[in-house]
């Protein structure tokens, strides 16, 4: 029976790439969209448009899903273009109601990795940014991140979560050519970066 991998925000531009890497991996990929369009489908997994903040429909879909792993990169993904409201309700809120349906399920995951963000760092002065730099968000997006990694720590006795703070990249993508970073913030992982979450998966 192939390994499933739930990969929500599918369709965006590292979801895809994400997809493709498992593919190739012998994942069976399912994973949510923000609608039924043909721009929301992705080649050799299974899309279906779920809301992050309907717990209910989120709960149904990851019980149906039963994945081995799972990719979070789905959320209020840009500095700007969102209320403050809509980013802290879709980044935290979302991401709780994704932990407490994983939670739920007979056979856990064995792997979850969530996508925050490198602007939890905020203007750093420095050369080079890593975990010991102090963090200081300085916009709603980045406190909004900062905020989900807390609040996923609450199952940090359940499910074994792994996050992950991407900076800035781009890429060629099937919606706008180059995609610019900022306008696609998620989980570098798909670019073969070596987290324990990786080895997971391939365990």
């Amino acid at each position: 029976m192939p390994r499933r991998a739930l990969i929500t925000g599918l369709s965006g531009f590292t979801g895809r790439h994400m997809a493709a890497l498992l593919t190739t991996k012998g994942y069976d990929v399912w994973g949510t969209t923000t609608s039924a369009s043909p721009e929301s489908e992705v080649p050799d997994a299974v899309g279906i448009p779920v809301d992050l903040l309907d717990a209910d429909a989120l709960k149904s879909f990851v019980t149906d899903a039963r994945p081995d792993v799972v990719v979070h990169l789905a959320g209020a993904a840009h500095v700007t273009g969102h209320t403050p409201a809509t980013t802290y309700m879709v980044n935290i809120v979302g991401t709780r109601n994704l932990l407490a349906a994983l939670s739920m399920l007979d056979k856990k995951p064995r792997a979850v990795l969530l996508a925050s963000t490198a602007n939890v760092y905020g203007n750093a002065d420095v050369e080079s940014i890593d975990e010991a730099v102090p963090i200081r968000p300085a916009n709603d997006y980045a406190v909004s991140k900062l905020a989900m990694e807390h609040a996923a720590r609450l199952w940090l006795d359940r499910l074994p979560i792994v996050f992950v703070r991407p900076f800035n990249y781009t890429g060629v993508g099937p919606e706008r050519g180059l995609c610019a970073a900022e306008d696609r913030r998620a989980s570098c992982t798909a670019q073969g970066a070596d987290f324990a979450w990786q080895s997971r998966c391939e365990s």
